[in-house]
Formats: C-alpha cells, sequence, structure tokens
C-alpha cells in the first residue's frame, strides 16, 4: 500500500472474506499503518512489517463500532459491530469506574482478550510543570533542600533496584514462580525439538504452553516494577535520579576471537549470555518508565546522570578507584576508608552527582532527561565534585595505564 485508501484491497473474487468485515475496522487499521510508515520516513520508529500468524493480535474500533450494555444480570457487556455487520457481544471485567471512550483496543495474547482504552476524566485539570521547568525551579533551592527530596536509584543484576535507603527485590514467591516457569520453558523447548513436524496440532500447542510461560515471567516482571515505582513516588522524594544506562550496548553480543593461525578461541560468549539474560530479566528501563509517568501524574521529576564510574567511586570523599569495589556487594574506598554496601554507596553517589549539576548554573537538560554541564566537555562534569582520581600511593586508577606504567619501569 502507498497511502491509507483500501477500496484496492477489497475484491469479490480474491478478497471475498473482507466483504465479512466492517468497512471502518479495515480503515481504521489502514490509517494506523499509514501513520506508523509516515513516523518510520522521519525517523521516529521502526518500519512497520507484516505480521505472523500467531496466538496474539489486536484490533482498533472506534466509537460507531462498539458500545457498553448490561444484560438482566447486571454484567457488562461490550457490543462489537454496526447495523448492517452484527459481531455480537464480549463480556468483560471492569477494573473501575470509567466514561465512554471514542475508541478502544481489544487485544488477544496467549489466548486471553483484553481491552484497553483512553478517556478525560476531567478529576485533575492541574497543569503540571515539565522537566524543564522542574529543573529551574530546582535551581532555586538550597543544597539542604535538594538533600532532603532528591533521591538516587541504582539498578543493578543481584539487586534490581537501590534507593538511598532502601533496596527493592523479588519477592520469594515470585522467584519461586519465575525459576519454575523457566524450567517449565525449557523442558517445552526440548519437545519443541523434537516435534518435527511444523505446524502439526502437537507443535502448536507445545507453541502455546512456551508462550504461556513467557508471559507469567512478563507478567511477574511488571508487577515487581509496578510496585517498586509506586513505592518511590509515593515516597516524600520529590526528585528521582536513575543512571543513563546503554542497555543496547550493554548486551551486545562479543565478537569472535582467533588466534595467530586463524583458529577460533574462547571469547567467553556462554558468561555473556548469561549476564545478557539476567540484565534483560530485571526490566531496568520498564521501571525507569513507570516511575516517570508515576511521578508526573503527582507533579514530581525523574531525571538521569552519567552511569561512568558510580561503583567505583566514593559517596563520602568522591575518591574514584577500581580497588574500592572490593567485590559484587562490599565497597571499601582506598582513600579515607569509608566502608558501606556497594548498591547503596552507587545510589549516593548517584544522588550527590544530580545535587551538583542542579546547582550549578551551567547544567542543561537533554531531550532524554540527562542531566549535562554545558561548558564542559568530554565529561568531566559527569563525576562528583572534587574527584580524586589518584589512590593514596599516587597510583594510576586506570589499570590499562598501570600496567603500561609497570612495562615501562622495568
Amino acid at each position: 500500500p502507498i497511502d491509507q485508501k483500501t477500496a484496492q484491497f477489497k475484491n469479490k473474487e480474491l478478497t471475498p472474506w473482507l466483504f465479512k468485515c466492517p468497512s471502518q475496522i479495515i480503515r481504521n487499521a489502514a490509517v494506523n499503518w499509514y501513520v506508523t510508515f509516515k513516523r518510520f520516513i522521519k525517523g521516529q520508529c521502526g518500519k512497520p512489517k507484516h505480521k505472523p500468524k500467531t496466538d496474539k493480535g489486536s484490533i482498533h474500533l472506534t466509537r460507531e463500532l462498539f458500545r457498553f450494555d448490561r444484560d438482566t444480570n447486571g454484567t457488562l457487556r461490550l457490543f462489537i459491530g454496526t447495523k448492517t455487520n452484527n459481531i455480537g457481544y464480549l463480556s468483560f471485567k471492569a477494573h473501575r469506574k470509567f466514561q465512554i471512550p471514542n475508541s478502544i483496543y481489544i487485544k488477544k495474547e496467549c489466548g486471553h482478550y483484553s481491552v484497553s482504552f483512553c478517556y478525560d476524566n476531567r478529576e485533575n485539570d492541574h497543569v503540571w510543570l515539565t522537566d524543564a521547568e522542574h529543573l529551574d525551579y530546582l535551581k532555586n533551592q538550597t543544597a539542604d533542600y535538594l538533600n532532603d527530596h532528591v533521591i538516587g536509584i541504582d539498578r543493578g543484576v543481584v539487586v534490581p533496584a537501590q534507593s538511598n535507603d532502601q533496596s527493592f527485590d523479588f519477592t520469594i514467591g515470585q522467584k519461586k514462580n519465575k525459576a519454575k516457569a523457566e524450567r517449565y520453558i525449557k523442558r517445552l523447548q526440548r519437545k519443541l525439538a523434537r516435534q518435527t513436524h511444523i505446524a502439526s496440532h502437537r507443535w502448536v500447542k507445545t507453541k502455546k504452553r512456551i508462550a504461556n510461560h513467557y508471559a507469567k515471567c512478563r507478567h511477574i516482571r511488571q508487577d515487581f516494577c509496578h510496585q517498586t515505582s509506586h513505592a518511590l513516588v509515593e515516597s516524600k522524594a520529590k526528585v528521582f535520579i536513575f543512571e543513563d544506562l546503554k542497555v543496547s550496548v550493554m548486551i551486545k553480543v562479543p565478537k569472535a576471537k582467533q588466534d595467530v593461525n586463524g583458529r577460533f578461541i574462547s571469547n567467553k560468549a556462554k558468561q555473556k549470555a548469561g549476564l545478557n539474560k539476567a540484565i534483560l530479566d530485571k526490566g531496568w528501563h520498564q521501571l525507569e518508565a513507570f516511575t516517570r509517568y508515576k511521578a508526573h501524574q503527582v507533579n514530581k521529576v525523574v531525571f538521569k546522570v552519567s552511569a561512568s564510574y558510580t561503583s567505583q567511586e566514593c559517596a563520602n570523599c568522591s575518591h574514584i578507584h577500581p580497588d574500592n569495589r572490593k567485590s559484587q556487594a562490599h565497597f571499601q574506598c582506598g582513600y579515607c576508608g569509608h566502608v558501606d554496601h556497594a548498591d547503596r554507596n552507587a545510589s549516593l553517589v548517584i544522588k550527590k552527582r544530580a545535587i551538583n549539576l542542579i546547582l550549578d548554573t551551567g547544567t542543561v537538560l537533554s531531550a532524554k532527561g540527562v542531566l549535562t554541564s554545558a561548558d564542559i566537555g568530554r565529561g568531566a562534569k559527569s563525576q562528583s565534585n572534587k574527584s580524586m582520581l589518584l589512590s593514596v600511593s599516587g597510583n594510576e586508577s586506570s589499570k590499562k595505564k598501570r600496567i603500561a606504567a609497570t612495562k615501562v619501569a622495568a
């Protein structure tokens, strides 16, 4: 297709099934495709593509295609269709009171149907501040005010989220349910590999069972992100600081390595695959997105700062050195002797960096919500104030430089 017209696709001989579908549904699909394609041309999203035949899908219905009725038992039902094309009723459970929307989406996933829509409840007509307006307001505040109302959140693999005074992790029940679902997935994947007759009834059934267990893991992760973001926003903090993590770079597959004879040698791809899986399993971006929209609803704000050296910097004296991080959980500064949990220390470093940047008159807010200093190049102010990059003995903080210096001395 080259536009949002649909008449050219309807043919009595080639596509007779399109005449059984209300023309408004076909029109809505064509309009959505055309809007997505124009956004792709502008570089705002990916290119729309043909969807495979799977158990999931969605349909967009506008106001003339549905209405809400109640039967004699008081059950709320959704009528779908028009006067000439009566599709039928769909019973559903409303989680809260709502007003009639202008359009709805009906989605099917793993054999379950869901209805989603948006409407203006008119309950809260306050005009909240934008992120830039929040930054301008915070620049006029004192350091003590920022210290009381700013909170840093460090995201990790072992502990999914750590704030300045609280750690957030999956519950014991969630961990057991996730582990159980993952065991079933591996078992069903081995079964699927033995079913060589693709698209048979048993093959399709196994695929659906695998999808159901994947959905269970996804729902557990989503529930954790909702609960964690809710707990953060409900706290007394008004400004939430995350690291500007480049997750797509962090989960890249390592390149193949060859020796001088051209033989492939170990590049630790298996270990990297396990790390990538652990990173994606924690839902880092989802936690940030949930916290952002929930904070906006209560006139709070989310910012991001540079993630460089947050695990090596001391929150007490700003000394940066790789040896400060003794282990995954233990942090001990080699300059001032400060001892703390590594994740909590990182969250305090994130908070400290954000406060220094907010109080700096040259700080600007990027389009992605990252606090950066406008007059400093090469990220010199990405670390906390008065960062000491040398150890007590005066050695270089970089491991490569220390090795090079040792070789020169030898």
